[in-house]
């Protein structure tokens, strides 16, 4: 296996070569400390100077030579500013070709330039890494606390890349003249069709994405799934995923995400009165609503383990499984049997296969696109979402046909059955199964791709990340027993004890903030036919409203997240903004002294739901970044950790309602948000104390 190092100095532009970071030297310099430390010659505190003061000359002197670099690539646009401007007094068309070529050759250079950051950045990522598990020292929260936020960082310079920036829009905007010009002084006959973009610029867009991890509304959703994206593939991945890829049956896997949410909220505006007249008290929708998140939890496994051997044949069972499920929903009514109704959706949540929906994208979608499934994932779950109390309240009306009555309550059992049965002739006649005799060919294959692709992976993580603990995915590949092999890196995680040995306290804190949200939402939605036909005496369609609006705000508040706040701030600064926003909320939502009032119920309604939907966003795009890329595959993957954590999340808020019901009616608002107000003050805790790994 190839060495870092040697790929390092192989991958080396030769006139630069005095400018990259010196990896050989500092890795020595790392086995030195340890000698050193072991036999006792050397104290911790003199080599964590000594190891600052050699990073901190390494990166001066990478940010010297990328200031240089950039000087000298605005002079050169300089220069050709001023023959594009005198071209616009007498335009040739000759003259138009060798100044656009001109700039193509900058961009060319250009992207040399980052490339050149982007090897460096990965060195320094290593090296950090590679001192931490020597040492077993929180070294990279330490240099990234002090360095990063330093008014005179050099570390900034790499992150921010302002200059290079700079460049990036001036050499975009003025090939995209060009090339409108040339348009203009040319036949249609004489050229094709030009592209709308010049191929070098989306060259170097694509560059400063990878080295800047930066995010769009497009990122920011995908990650929101937690569809965990591998490293740089090698071409024979490309391959296996074009071959496995089938539109119609991705398709089919966000109907399946879409129907199962519809089906998850639909019964919310209804279940209190549900409970009622089978003669339970109206508490019990809480039992009612989490039911189906209690048979998620073990449903979640056995669809991901199932996911490793078929795609279609776990789709088919869920539909099965969930239209008996919507039946049996609808038929308690008729039979006035609560434990019915129970049964029914239980069914529906031993139906979930939202696993099998993550799995599918994760391995069949080819990378070009993943991302846009990824999103599409997210979506169809909000809209699913928002679907379902507003379908909800729409069927109000009430007939029977023969024995069987159609109502409130009834209604969207027998909806949902109907939705189900026709998904599954849809499922049997279009869904088409990948091969897994591809995936199974193609393992051992990793190891030798991962040779020619040893430089370039991890360069879609931030430049520096924690690394307590966490399996090194790009380890280097030399003789160092510290490093785990490249080979059990890739290895597929199908044991619950490797993946708890995979979770490092950054992971942890993430899964505890999203069984925060989940559990505060939940408590939100849930009870609140029970609260506001108490407090406000609702009707069924005003809470179907109310809920409806609630889950339409989804999709607005991501594509303000993804498109603005998250390139203004960084996502740890969010995170905790959001955690601080949720307590507010919840803060808000007790009834204190004063009159319970509708304004303040919807207001602080409001608050709470926006606010965990901006976290859970953030919360999901962090955990991505810090969780072992060996998550991305096997049974126990990072989306189905996610899953375990926000379904138990919603377990123990539906037993809450309930439990609350032994208290009086007026006493169960407060009961159930003293819990979210505990476990959201001990996510603030937890936020702060890993905060500077959270990078």
């Amino acid at each position: 296996m190839v060495a870092f190092g040697k790929k390092l100095k192989d991958r080396q532009i030769q006139e630069w070569q005095g400018y990259y970071i010196n990896y050989k030297l500092m890795k020595k310099r790392v086995r030195q400390y340890a000698q050193q430390i072991q036999l006792g010659t050397q104290d911790r505190r003199h080599v964590l100077k000594d190891f600052s003061r050699m990073l901190d000359n390494q990166i001066e002197k990478i940010v010297l030579f990328l200031l240089e670099q950039q000087g000298l690539l605005a002079s050169r646009i300089a220069t050709l500013g001023e023959q594009r401007d005198a071209l616009q007094e007498e335009p040739e068309i000759n003259k138009i070709i060798e100044l656009r070529e001109a700039y193509r050759a900058l961009g060319q250079d250009l992207l040399k330039l980052l490339f050149f950051v982007e090897i460096n950045a990965v060195g320094l990522r290593k090296i950090l890494k590679k001192f931490d598990k020597r040492f077993g020292y929180r070294f990279t929260d330490y240099y990234v606390k002090t360095r990063a936020n330093h008014p005179y960082s050099q570390l900034q310079q790499v992150f921010k890349h302002v200059g290079l920036g700079a460049v990036v829009g001036a050499l975009s905007r003025n090939l995209h003249e060009l090339q409108d010009r040339q348009g203009s002084y040319l036949s249609i006959y004489d050229q094709p069709t030009l592209p709308l973009q010049d191929p070098v610029v989306d060259s170097i867009n694509a560059a400063v994405d990878r080295l800047t991890n930066s995010t769009n509304f497009l990122n920011f959703l995908g990650q929101h799934a937690l569809i965990m994206q591998d490293d740089l593939p090698s071409p024979t991945e490309e391959h296996v995923d074009d071959q496995r890829y089938h539109f119609m049956s991705l398709l089919l896997n966000l109907a399946n995400t879409f129907l199962y949410m519809v089906n998850t909220y639909i019964i919310v505006p209804t279940a209190d009165d549900y409970s009622m007249s089978l003669g339970a008290a109206p508490t019990v929708c809480g039992i009612v609503i989490g039911a189906m998140a209690v048979a998620q939890v073990f449903s979640s496994v056995y669809f991901s383990a199932w996911s490793n051997k078929s795609y279609f044949r776990p789709l088919v069972f869920s539909s099965i499984v969930l239209f008996l499920g919507n039946v049996l929903y609808a038929l308690a009514y008729d039979v006035s049997s609560i434990w019915i109704l129970l049964i029914g959706r239980l069914l529906c949540g031993f139906g979930s296969a939202r696993a099998v929906n993550r799995r599918y994208i994760s391995d069949c979608v080819p990378l070009k696109i993943r991302m846009q499934a990824s999103a599409g994932f997210v979506s169809a779950s909000a809209l699913g979402m928002a679907c379902g109390p507003a379908l909800a309240g729409i069927l109000q009306t009430n007939f029977k046909i023969y024995n069987l009555t159609f109502n409130q309550n009834t209604l969207p059992g027998w909806v949902m059955a109907v939705a189900w049965l026709i998904y599954l002739v849809w499922l049997w006649i279009s869904f088409k199964e990948p091969s897994h005799e591809a995936e199974e060919d193609h393992t051992p294959q990793q190891s030798n791709d991962e040779a020619n692709n040893a430089l370039e992976e991890g360069l879609k993580q931030p430049l520096l990340i924690s690394s307590e603990n966490k399996v090194d995915e790009d380890a280097d590949h030399d003789c160092d027993d510290s490093e785990e092999a490249p080979e059990e890196s890739r290895q597929p995680v199908n044991s619950i004890v490797t993946a708890y040995r995979l979770l490092t306290p950054s992971v942890k804190v993430q899964l505890l903030i999203y069984f925060m949200l989940k559990y505060a939402m939940e408590i939100l939605l849930s009870e609140s036919s029970v609260i506001t036909t108490y407090y406000f005496n609702w009707s069924t369609s005003t809470v179907a409203v109310f809920l409806a609006c609630l889950g339409l705000t989804v999709l607005p508040v991501n594509i303000v997240v993804g498109s603005y706040i998250s390139n203004m701030f960084q996502d740890r600064q969010i995170l905790l903004a959001s955690e601080i926003m949720v307590l507010i909320g919840v803060l808000l939502s007790f009834q204190m002294i004063i009159p319970y009032s509708e304004p303040q119920y919807i207001c602080s309604g409001l608050l709470l739901f926006v606010s965990a939907e901006v976290l859970e966003g953030v919360n999901l795009s962090l955990l991505s970044r810090v969780m072992s890329s060996r998550l991305s595959r096997g049974t126990y993957n990072g989306g189905l950790l996610s899953t375990e954590a926000g379904t138990l999340a919603r377990v123990v808020a539906d037993a809450t309602i309930t439990l609350g019901g032994y208290f009086r009616q007026s006493m169960l608002l407060n009961v159930t948000l003293l819990p979210s107000l505990i476990i959201c003050i001990s996510s603030i805790i937890a936020t702060c104390c890993t905060y500077n790994s959270l990078y």
